[in-house]
């Protein structure tokens, strides 16, 4: 059994969980919900996120495709680093309503900015 195909499917399907967690997050987030505050939807993200970092390192090592080596990798860590920066403002450091709705756009601009470049991955 090959651990490629494995663990891109894990990625992918955890990257979903991931967005829709947000996406639902976001959701309670504007329309006021105290859900946002239950202990399971703090906990479950931070899982979630783990298998997808594990998984992401798994591909790295198994791929060769290292940051700086590869101009699409180094692009899709930083759109990262700056899809959960904006999320942090969209959920948590925001300090009005207006500016965790534009950080949530953005967020949602800006993940959909990481899946185009594993799409075409682009050279530079």
């Amino acid at each position: 059994m090959e651990i490629y195909p494995i663990t891109k499917h894990i990625h992918m399907m955890f990257a979903g969980l991931s967005l829709l967690g947000f996406v639902i997050r976001g959701y309670w987030m504007i329309s006021g919900s105290k859900m946002l505050n239950a202990k399971p939807v703090k906990i479950l993200p931070h899982i979630i996120d783990t298998v997808l970092l594990i998984s992401a390192v798994v591909l790295v090592i198994v791929t060769g495709y290292y940051p700086l080596k590869f101009d699409w990798v180094t692009l899709k860590i930083l759109l990262l680093v700056a899809y959960i920066v904006l999320g942090t403002f969209a959920l948590k450091r925001g300090k009005t309503k207006t500016i965790k709705i534009v950080a949530f756009v953005l967020a949602l601009v800006t993940f959909f900015a990481i899946y185009g470049t594993v799409i075409h991955k682009p050279s530079f």
